[in-house]
């Protein structure tokens, strides 16, 4: 293996490394370092959604953990909630885009398929995987299934687009 790709291969290594981080303490800043305790309120949300999270695999263009779904994240119904199922995919597309782009995103557009309810305490598994790219544009798709019966809860789809310019989305306008 010469130099260059011995070089993208670290490369992909750590912003795998760094995606599996995030994901288990959304603390976790870009480098992989885990942020102060003042800095904990602004990552609440992210804690919570995925909290306890196990990540199975996390490498270039696929991230795949798994968790139980505790009584916060649940609705009156005693099961896990819409909004809460909604922002664990968006979660996992931030981290699965992160390790093609290796920089923070910003959603462009989000599609959320709802197909079976999960109830509290019950373990789902999420597979993301990059499945596109267009320019600025990465395309993650998520899916959500039941880890007893594998039965599909939700498949969330995501455009997104890198939060800060990165060598190959630099805009080449002079305005």
């Amino acid at each position: 293996m010469d130099d260059a790709a011995a070089e993208a291969e670290a490369l992909r290594l750590r912003l795998a490394a760094i995606a599996r981080k995030w994901l288990e303490d959304p603390r976790a800043d870009y480098a992989g370092n885990v942020t102060d305790a003042a800095s904990q309120k602004r990552h609440a949300l992210n804690s919570l959604v995925l909290g306890g999270a196990r990540i199975s695999l996390s490498e270039h263009g696929r991230v795949v953990c798994s968790f139980h779904v505790p009584p916060p994240l649940t609705d009156s119904d005693g099961t896990w909630h819409a909004g809460a199922l909604a922002a664990a995919v968006d979660n996992m597309c931030s981290a699965v885009v992160f390790t093609v782009v290796g920089a923070p995103t910003a959603t462009v557009h989000y599609g959320l398929s709802y197909f079976s309810p999960v109830a509290c305490n019950e373990e789902v598994q999420l597979d993301g995987r990059v499945v596109g790219r267009k320019g600025k544009l990465t395309a993650a798709v998520v899916r959500v299934r039941k880890m007893g019966s594998g039965e599909l809860v939700a498949i969330g789809r995501q455009w997104m687009t890198p939060a800060w310019p990165t060598k190959s989305n630099k805009s080449r306008s002079s305005l």
